[in-house]
């Protein structure tokens, strides 16, 4: 038996035993989501997982690929539609209700927006659609899966880029974005917050913005205020988070920090911020209780850019990340940096919209010419054309 087929059937074996039997969350049908082995596969072809990088640095970078998977924000209802004629699709779904236990199908398919919307709902919706955006890329453009070299998930999306890369499981993923959404709704119920997206200029005083709203806070009686920068987006933009009075606050005051626009975000919390200090432990627990191993591509983290050399680093950045900025900027740098005259691999958003491509286009626009978007809500291509 070769090494090939040897890796593939204990792939296969993994994926039907379960692994964690002490585990009590249910599992996927092994037939599942299963990407994971096919990366395995092409890995074994080229020399074993260790050698993973050596291998994608034989090929030409023109015919690499990188994955990106969008987060929370994302969501609309409907998203799923294109994706429900290609195979497994429909038992992902059926797996997650499992995990769940309520139709996550019929709320992406029929809303209502508003329920789709809570964080809740969204993150598992935009995990599993991400997912199964994978399977349709998987059908339609097998190769593209073979010659990934790179992943990257904004926020929740992660946790799909490393259920992707085969770093844990899809039941397990999904669970632990569960209780994830749940932590991180409660805790931003406890207080008035929210984010702020604003575009800035070269000389936009971040930092002095986001100290002189919390004084005004502190002089409207609020105790310990927040407001933090919580995502870099690309050059001179970036989202604040924070307690809504200080984000009110900045929206007034816009001009004299320099920002050129400031928009609410339709999301119920402060998230990665100090305000989502309450998540943490829940979310530490059930990491703690995953087999998580060490991804099978280079996956990216969100709280330095940086990716992930050891399995153990995952669950702690993951639970880290909670309360600290999503560096997207930096990990559009350290994900493309390249000589001049290199070729920029394909890259392709699997999920619903299409923002992670419009951030490419600001933080890399010769990156951003070989983009393509995943569509996960109509079914009107013709499944044996190219995306």
């Amino acid at each position: 038996m070769s090494v090939r087929v040897a890796r593939a059937a204990r792939a296969w074996a993994r994926s039907v035993s379960g692994r964690h039997g002490s585990s009590n969350w249910p599992r996927p049908p092994p037939a599942a989501v299963d990407v994971a082995a096919l990366l395995r596969e092409a890995t074994a072809a080229d020399g074993g997982s260790r050698d993973a990088e050596a291998a994608a640095g034989r090929r030409e970078p023109g015919q690499c690929s990188v994955l990106l998977f969008p987060g929370q924000g994302s969501q609309v209802v409907g998203m799923g539609r294109g994706l429900l004629r290609y195979p497994r699709v429909r038992e992902l779904y059926d797996a997650a209700r499992r995990v769940l236990g309520y139709d996550l199908l019929e709320l992406s398919l029929r809303g209502p927006q508003e329920a789709l919307d809570r964080t809740v709902h969204c993150q598992p919706a935009v995990f599993v659609a991400s997912l199964a955006a994978v399977e349709k890329l998987h059908h339609l453009q097998p190769a593209v899966i073979e010659n990934c070299v790179a992943a990257a998930g904004f926020s929740v999306g992660e946790f799909a880029a490393l259920v992707f890369a085969g770093a844990m499981e899809f039941s397990e993923g999904l669970y632990a974005v569960k209780i994830r959404a749940e932590a991180m709704q409660e805790a931003s119920e406890a207080v008035p917050s929210g984010m702020l997206s604003v575009l800035g200029q070269r000389q936009s005083k971040f930092a002095f913005a986001c100290l002189e709203a919390q004084e005004h806070c502190r002089t409207r009686g609020i105790e310990n205020p927040v407001c933090e920068v919580s995502n870099y987006l690309f050059p001179d933009c970036r989202v604040i988070s924070g307690h809504l009075e200080a984000l009110q606050f900045l929206q007034k005051n816009s001009s004299k920090y320099h920002f050129r626009r400031t928009k609410m975000l339709p999301v119920s919390g402060g998230f990665h911020t100090s305000l989502m200090e309450p998540a943490v432990e829940p979310l530490a627990r059930v990491l703690k209780a995953i087999d998580v191993k060490k991804p099978l591509v280079s996956v990216h983290s969100n709280v330095d850019g940086n990716k992930y050399t050891h399995a153990r680093h995952i669950q702690k950045l993951l639970v880290r990340q909670l309360v600290s900025p999503v560096k997207w900027e930096q990990t559009m740098h350290a994900i493309y940096e390249r000589k001049k005259g290199t070729a920029f691999p394909q890259t392709f958003e699997v999920g619903p919209g299409k923002q992670l491509g419009t951030i490419l286009k600001s933080c890399n626009l010769q990156a951003w010419r070989s983009y393509s978007h995943v569509e996960v809500l109509e079914a009107d291509e013709d499944p044996e054309q190219p995306l």
